[in-house]
């Protein structure tokens, strides 16, 4: 009996065993910053021939949105499956003061349902190696560390609880002497246990390192990883390596995209060169928002980062499983199947045959993103603008719309007041570029109702003029900071009934000229 015991227990055991190893490794590659026609195989002038070999190994998408223009946000999205509204993360967390002033919260509320989570309690070894940006930065100290949200272990940047690599910088000297030397975010240092400080060019590689070692780690424990390589490569400031640095703000981007497709290589040929990681990972490569206006690109489409035209939402999306997917799927590209990263983490909780532990709004496309189906999200896609956030000039004068909804192949977009409706045929008009709102006044009517009945379910923040009537805000606030250390800043003054002209100082807004209006400077 105890013999038959033994021996019944080992072979629970090892089934148990088998199922987990049978399970899919997932790698997570979210780039931050660049626009949807910068790697190569999507149009990109740059070569990156190391993403591109991964695209003709797998299946590239053209139709694949992240669910907000700005970081957090997105982040937020791709982590919990759920519009980050949800969690009223709605931009990019700053400081603790400007957090609240945006009706924003100061970290990731614990209680959300995160992918990582529920795949460690099935058994997966969890590695968050890159940029975090989901709380703890600046003067937010009290974030939980990385690691209460599910992942085993972690390595950040500056803007983490946990341990992390700090930037190192090193650009030419003009006068031809020694490279001049310095660093950045310092700060940063106490924020968690434990920092390094490395060349920023090099931290992507730092990144890359923790995450092979974790690799065989989880190899050697016989168990399934799921791995967050998410590098603060092509966000600036720019500091590519000597031998790749430009003169100008572009070219400083290409080094740094150039070098990044250089390191991130020799994690994908780990993966690719060793027979039972090959035919069972995943890796997922795509870019939290769209491009920094003057650096990236992305063509065809209007609008760039904080922008919700095509330009800030719509990502490049590569998913590499090439014991996943069918052969004739392989090395081709999908063009009708629209989907978002909301979706993408829903379907990875499919790959995985691991369960949600709540309802979320990604929809269940796994059989799309291995090349099995051509399926679409059934349910419209909505997005709000970031509060404060009103964008950056691309050469067009439109503000920067309130809401947008797409539903089929048509893209709706408008503000809060009912001003400025558009109307675009994406397929037919990718670039947005002629407005059909009036001329289909039944579409837009119901577009209109479907992202309005979606907002309404959204917790308010500063990017709603109603938001300042519920107190949380005084009445004097920010009308247009566009960007982080980006001055001028106008700050509008009901009492006085004035606008005031300001250049700021960390969190502190210093006042230079005042003005009755928005179209000229006043006193100084």
């Amino acid at each position: 009996m105890k013999f038959f015991l033994t021996a019944l227990f080992t072979l629970v055991v090892a089934l148990s065993q088998g199922n987990a190893t049978s399970r899919p490794n997932v790698v997570v590659v979210f780039i931050d910053d660049m626009g949807y026609s910068d790697f190569s195989c999507f149009g990109g002038s740059v070569k990156t021939q190391h993403v591109d070999q991964l695209a003709s190994e797998g299946i590239k998408f053209t139709n694949f949105y992240v669910n907000s223009p700005i970081c957090s946000p997105s982040r937020v999205a791709l982590s919990t499956g759920q519009y980050p509204h949800r969690w009223r993360i709605t931009s990019y967390l700053n400081n603790r003061r400007d957090n609240k002033r945006r009706g924003m919260a100061q970290w990731l509320d614990l209680k959300a349902p995160i992918l990582a989570r529920e795949l460690q309690k099935s058994g997966y070894a969890t590695g968050h190696f890159g940029k975090w940006h989901m709380g703890g930065q600046r003067d937010v100290a009290d974030a939980p560390a990385i690691s209460e949200y599910g992942f085993d272990e972690s390595l950040t940047n500056f803007e983490g609880i946990g341990p992390k690599l700090l930037p190192l910088t090193e650009k030419p000297d003009p006068a031809g002497g020694a490279p001049i030397q310095g660093r950045i975010w310092a700060d940063a240092e106490r924020l968690g246990k434990g920092f390094q400080w490395m060349q920023r060019s090099q931290i992507t590689t730092g990144f890359v390192d923790k995450a092979l070692g974790f690799i065989d780690q989880a190899q050697t424990s016989n168990k399934p990883f799921f791995i967050n390589l998410w590098p603060d490569d092509v966000h600036g400031p720019f500091w590519p390596p000597l031998d790749k640095w430009g003169g100008s703000k572009k070219a400083l981007y290409q080094g740094v995209l150039d070098s990044m497709d250089e390191q991130l290589a020799r994690l994908f040929d780990r993966i690719r060169k060793d027979p039972k990681l090959r035919d069972n990972t995943i890796i997922t490569v795509c870019s939290d928002n769209g491009h920094e206006p003057g650096a990236g690109t992305s063509k065809p489409f209007r609008g760039a980062k904080t922008w919700m035209y095509e330009g800030g939402i719509r990502s490049p999306l590569i998913v590499w499983a090439p014991g996943l997917m069918p052969k004739e799927s392989i090395g081709t590209a999908n063009t009708t199947s629209v989907f978002s990263a909301i979706d993408l983490n829903r379907s990875l909780y499919a790959l995985t045959s691991t369960i949600p532990s709540t309802t979320l709004d990604g929809e269940d496309l796994s059989q799309t993103i291995i090349g099995k189906s051509k399926a679409s999200r059934k349910a419209s896609l909505f997005w709000r603008r970031p509060p404060d956030r009103p964008g950056f000039s691309h050469g067009f004068k439109e503000d920067n719309p309130d809401l947008a909804v797409r539903e089929g192949s048509w893209k709706y977009l408008v503000n809060l007041d009912g001003s400025d409706p558009q109307l675009f045929d994406l397929p037919r008009d990718p670039g947005e570029s002629r407005n059909l709102a009036a001329e289909n006044p039944g579409i837009v009517k119901h577009l209109d109702k479907t992202v309005r009945d979606w907002n309404a379910g959204m917790p308010k923040d500063g990017s709603d003029p109603s938001y300042s009537k519920t107190g949380a805000l005084p009445g004097t606030h920010f009308v247009n900071p566009i960007g982080v250390g980006q001055d001028p800043w106008v700050i509008r003054d009901s009492k006085e009934k004035r606008y005031l002209w300001c250049f700021s100082e960390g969190d502190r807004a210093i006042t230079i000229h005042t003005s009755k209006n928005l179209t000229r400077l006043g006193e100084r």
